[in-house]
């Protein structure tokens, strides 16, 4: 059974209810103060603790997909074959291939010219040699007969750390919402591309290039605009893509549009921090390097770095959420800029979890598309 299963979890919550329900009934047997008697009541208890630890666990992850199966959860993904798509409309040369078709969540059983589709592919990066898998959302219009020249602009979505980029889909609704969105009018119809920010596993980078490691930076901010404008129908004008995450997406997001806005015309931080942490998950990111360690701390690129020509939005709740009092002084340090703007989503009460993140979505898919490029005249 597979670690997202609702089998499983059903499966190991019978089973700690079970070793629960014969602790009760075996304890007055195992009374006794002999070896085997001490030994059965211990076994009995550790059994029963490891399964409401499993339980608890898988309940967890269940709800907010930190891994997407048990390759992932050990450290041990090997998923690199791709396969050619010969799906009219989707060229396949390049660094992007499509190893899966899929629809839309809640919307199964429809043509993809009324409700988009969802493609699993793989990228691999010729400048940071990163290969990563991605879900990219393709919106209805793409497959539509009087949009079969028209280009689309693009938002690159990150989970946080570790993160799975099915939950993207599945549990955030990332698609879903943009296509009830542009449906109603009020955003624009855009490619999504979503995917973690642990290209590396199971190290996280924090979207950094690290000395003699993984370039990720590199990655997000060349290799992977590139690879999906290669593939798809995507504008190219300045202003055609944005960049969305939330917690160590979020960071990542803001960093991205903030170091590279000739790429990143609009980055959203969903519940972000603000400067890259060093730990055990990240290892020595900046070998020393006082100018890369300055560059992963944006309060430090504000104060150092020009302000750069990018649309930033930051989201926090005034309970529930830690970062609430840094994301009030962001605000008013990048207000203090003269080129970069800044927007905000304060919830009354919110913690850090996807039930939160889904309340934002909506209003941060708006503020992207009002904030990227539209149809330019050769695609009249």
């Amino acid at each position: 059974m597979g670690l997202t299963s609702n089998n499983t979890l059903v499966a190991t919550v019978l089973a700690a209810m079970a070793l629960f329900a014969g602790t009760v009934w075996l304890w007055p047997r195992l009374a006794r103060r002999g070896w085997r008697s001490v030994g059965g009541r211990i076994g009995l208890l550790l059994a029963t603790q490891f399964m409401l630890f499993v339980s608890a666990g898988l309940a967890a992850n269940h709800a907010f997909g930190f891994y997407a199966s048990w390759a992932d959860l050990f450290g041990q993904e090997t998923d690199q074959g791709v396969v050619v798509d010969h799906t009219p409309g989707v060229r396949s040369s390049g660094p992007l291939k499509v190893t899966e078709i899929g629809d839309v969540p809640g919307r199964g059983g429809f043509r993809p010219s009324s409700v988009g589709q969802i493609q699993k592919v793989d990228i691999v990066g010729p400048t940071s040699h990163i290969a990563s898998p991605a879900y990219v959302y393709l919106p209805p219009e793409y497959f539509q007969a009087r949009y079969q020249t028209r280009t689309f602009p693009a938002a690159v979505v990150l989970t946080g750390y570790p993160g799975t980029a099915r939950a993207l889909v599945d549990k955030l609704h990332y698609p879903r919402t943009a296509l009830e969105l542009a449906k109603d009018g009020r955003m624009q119809p855009m490619i999504l591309v979503m995917l973690r920010p642990t290209v590396a596993p199971p190290r996280d980078t924090e979207c950094a290039d690290v000395p003699d490691g993984p370039q990720t930076e590199s990655f997000f901010a060349k290799d992977l605009p590139e690879a999906v404008t290669a593939h798809y129908r995507v504008r190219t004008e300045p202003g055609s893509w944005g960049i969305i995450g939330d917690s160590t997406g979020g960071y990542c997001a803001l960093k991205l549009a903030m170091h590279h806005p000739k790429v990143y015309a609009a980055g959203a931080g969903l519940s972000p921090y603000y400067k890259a942490p060093v730990d055990a998950t990240t290892g020595d990111l900046f070998h020393g390097d006082k100018t890369l360690r300055g560059r992963a701390d944006l309060w430090w690129c504000l104060k150092h770095l020009p302000a750069p020509d990018t649309s930033l939005l930051v989201s926090s709740s005034r309970v529930g959420e830690a970062n609430y009092k840094e994301t009030l002084k962001f605000i008013e340090r990048v207000k203090a800029t003269e080129t970069t703007r800044i927007s905000s989503i304060i919830l009354e009460s919110g913690g850090h979890n996807f039930n939160t993140w889904r309340r934002e979505i909506p209003a941060t898919l708006e503020w992207v598309s009002e904030r990227l490029s539209g149809r330019s005249a050769s695609d009249e």
